[in-house]
């Protein structure tokens, strides 16, 4: 069955840099967009990044020129580098894929940025 999980959250300091991983398993995970979502406490959940099966990306606004998506096919993994992280970036971080017209969502991982 598919399975996304991810990895590499934590808590950093305003200004300071996440890598997150979301290692993924049962579809073949080149054929596919992928994506990062997160929900801060009290808000909806918003898309974050897209990665498209051809490396295609699209970030949302509030990222733009501070995160990446990235993924690495060989291994099945979808990557979310953040840098200059801000107070407002905290949330919980999820992995997503639309495989076969169903939304498969990874448990989240918390980034927290405080100071």
């Amino acid at each position: 069955q598919v399975q996304l999980v991810e990895s590499g959250g934590g808590l950093v300091q305003p200004g300071g840099s996440l890598s997150l991983s979301c290692a993924a398993s049962g579809f073949i995970f080149s054929s596919y967009a992928m994506a990062w979502y997160r929900q801060a406490p009290g808000k909806q959940r918003e898309l974050v990044a897209v990665i498209s099966n051809g490396a295609r990306k699209n970030y949302a606004d509030s990222v733009k020129g501070r995160f990446t998506i990235f993924r690495d096919n060989d291994k099945s993994t979808v990557y979310l580098q953040m840098n200059n992280l801000k107070l407002e970036d905290t949330g919980v971080y999820y992995c997503k894929g639309s495989i076969r017209s169903t939304d498969y969502w990874g448990q989240g991982t918390q980034v927290t940025v405080s100071s």
